[in-house]
């Protein structure tokens, strides 16, 4: 077993193609794939499950990546330590529901990289995609929350795909609405408050289940709904239509200005945040970087901070 054919299997999984990879890594295919099923021979393991739509990782293989990668990110560190070698290119990979929070966490993460190159990547996506991109490593964590309504059945798909959740706050529901909006102007809002509003939410695609929806509390009626795809539109429409989201309190003026303000809603629930990993695998120092950065930023905000 070679660092080389270490490398391959990184970059590899990384495209979940082995065409794609050849070509970013400039060698033949063929060359490529002997590598790939010479080091599974080696180790007596598939590594890979094959289809004609591209590539994915067995059980084995998820595990052997995690591994794979502190080797070679040793390797780099030893030879920048001794050999005086540039530091290699750092990559780190993100997925998360729609908070701000985690966007100032990355933002404090990349300001804070030392390396003269770096590939990072923040996907804001959905609740079954960040499970997804955990699962078969696109990501190394992603960041979701739990509530009384949901956690039976997103605990039983993260035992299901090999993942762990671990906590980093629970806060109580708030109500973000635009500062225009005259429920800005109240202490506490309650759910009558909320009747004459359109409520706002991130749809889920396929997996639109109340399970896997964004904003706790989804399951209750309303008179005028709208679904989303992404943060922008949902701030748009909450200073347009004087709409509201119910989140978890945490709203970033630094990234959204005084536009958007969260305020209390008076229901007996809770929602816990957290971020899953895969649990064959260990972050790499860049990941853990970020895990650091989230927990700074959480320790501003009036919650209760779990780690």
């Amino acid at each position: 077993m070679t660092l080389q054919q270490l490398k391959y299997f990184i970059e590899t999984v990384k495209h979940g193609s082995i065409n794609k990879a050849a070509e970013r890594l400039f060698i033949a295919q063929p060359s490529l794939s002997s590598a790939l099923k010479e080091l599974e021979a080696e180790i007596g393991q598939e590594l890979f499950i094959r289809t004609p739509r591209g590539i994915s990782l067995t059980t084995d293989g998820a595990e052997f990546l995690g591994y794979a990668r502190q080797v070679v990110e040793q390797q780099s560190l030893l030879e920048q330590r001794w050999l005086n070698k540039t530091p290699s290119r750092r990559l780190c990979a993100i997925s998360t529901q729609h908070y701000a929070f985690a966007v100032n966490a990355f933002v404090n993460m990349v300001k804070k990289t030392d390396a003269i190159e770096y590939e990072y990547t923040l996907r804001e996506a959905r609740t079954f995609e960040i499970v997804e991109d955990v699962k078969h490593l696109r990501s190394e964590l992603g960041i979701i929350y739990k509530s009384k309504f949901n956690t039976q059945v997103i605990d039983k798909l993260l035992k299901e795909n090999h993942l762990l959740f671990h906590p980093l706050f629970t806060a109580k529901p708030h109500v973000f609405v635009s500062s225009t909006n005259p429920l800005s102007q109240k202490k506490r809002v309650s759910l009558a408050d909320l009747e004459d509003y359109p409520r706002l939410s991130y749809e889920q695609g396929e997996f639109n289940s109340f399970y896997f929806s964004e904003e706790i509390l989804s399951t209750e009626y309303v008179k005028k709904d709208i679904k989303v795809g992404d943060r922008a539109t949902i701030f748009n429409l909450m200073i347009g239509l004087n709409g509201y989201t119910i989140s978890s309190g945490i709203v970033s003026a630094d990234l959204n200005g005084d536009n958007i303000v969260a305020v209390p809603l008076d229901v007996d629930d809770d929602m816990t945040v957290g971020y899953i990993t895969h649990k064959d695998f260990q972050l790499t120092q860049q990941a853990a970087l970020y895990v650091t950065e989230l927990i700074d930023v959480i320790k501003a905000y009036d919650v209760d901070v779990k780690v």
